[in-house]
C-alpha cells in the first residue's frame, strides 16, 4: 500500500464492476486483487449478474390475462376509497320529487346532500328509501353522507363570513327544524313499514 492513496467507496466500486463489459470470472478475480475489502459484495454482484433471466416469449393466454384482469381491478378497488355525491347529477326538479316522493321538505334533502345528519339517528327504511330515489345502494348512501367538516363553498358567495356547516343534527332534530308536524315526523321516524 502506498502512503497517499486514497481507496474508493463500496458503492463506486461495486458500480464499476457492474458496468464491466463483460463480467466474467477473470474480471470478477481482477476486481478481488484489488478490492479485497469488498470480496463477498463482489461474488454476491457477479452472481447476481451471471444470472440467467427467463423471460418466457409465448403470449398469454386468456386465463391468464383473466387473472391478472382480476387483481389489477381488485387492487384498484382497494386504493379507490373516493366517495362521490350520488346527489352530484341530480337536478333541483329531481331534488324536489325525491323531497315529495318522501314527503319531507327539501332542506331535509339538502342536510343530507351536505352530510349534516347523524346517521345512525336515520331509520333503515328511510335511508333504504332515499337511496332507491336517488338511484344507488343504501350502503352507499352511507358512505357518501357521512358528516363532512368542510362545507360546501359554492354557496358561500352571498355571505360576507366563511360559512358555518354547523354540528351534524340527528334526524329528528331535522325533521322539528324542518317544520314537520308530529305525527308525520312519529311515522318517519319508525322503522316499520
Amino acid at each position: 500500500m502506498t502512503p497517499g492513496r486514497s481507496f474508493p467507496a463500496r458503492e463506486d466500486v461495486l458500480d464499476a464492476f457492474a458496468v464491466e463489459p463483460s463480467p466474467d470470472r477473470e474480471t470478477l478475480e481482477r476486481y478481488l486483487r484489488e478490492y479485497p475489502q469488498f470480496g463477498p459484495e463482489l461474488v454476491d454482484l457477479s452472481r447476481e449478474l451471471a444470472r440467467d433471466l427467463c423471460e418466457d416469449e409465448d403470449p398469454l393466454s386468456s386465463d391468464e390475462v383473466a387473472l391478472i384482469d382480476m387483481a389489477w381491478q381488485r387492487h384498484q378497488g382497494d386504493d379507490r376509497k373516493v366517495v362521490t355525491d350520488p346527489f352530484a347529477k341530480l337536478s333541483v326538479t329531481d331534488l324536489r320529487e325525491i323531497a315529495k316522493s318522501l314527503d319531507v321538505p327539501r332542506q331535509v334533502i339538502t342536510a343530507f346532500r351536505e352530510g349534516r345528519v347523524i346517521l345512525t339517528s336515520v331509520p333503515r327504511r328511510f335511508l333504504t328509501r332515499l337511496a332507491a330515489l336517488v338511484g344507488v345502494a343504501a350502503d352507499r348512501m352511507m358512505e357518501a353522507f357521512a358528516p363532512r367538516m368542510v362545507p360546501d363553498l359554492a354557496r358561500s358567495y352571498k355571505s360576507d363570513g366563511k360559512p358555518d356547516p354547523g354540528l351534524p343534527l340527528t334526524f329528528e332534530q331535522l325533521l322539528t327544524e324542518a317544520g314537520v308536524p308530529a305525527e308525520k315526523r312519529d311515522l318517519l321516524l319508525s322503522d316499520d313499514d
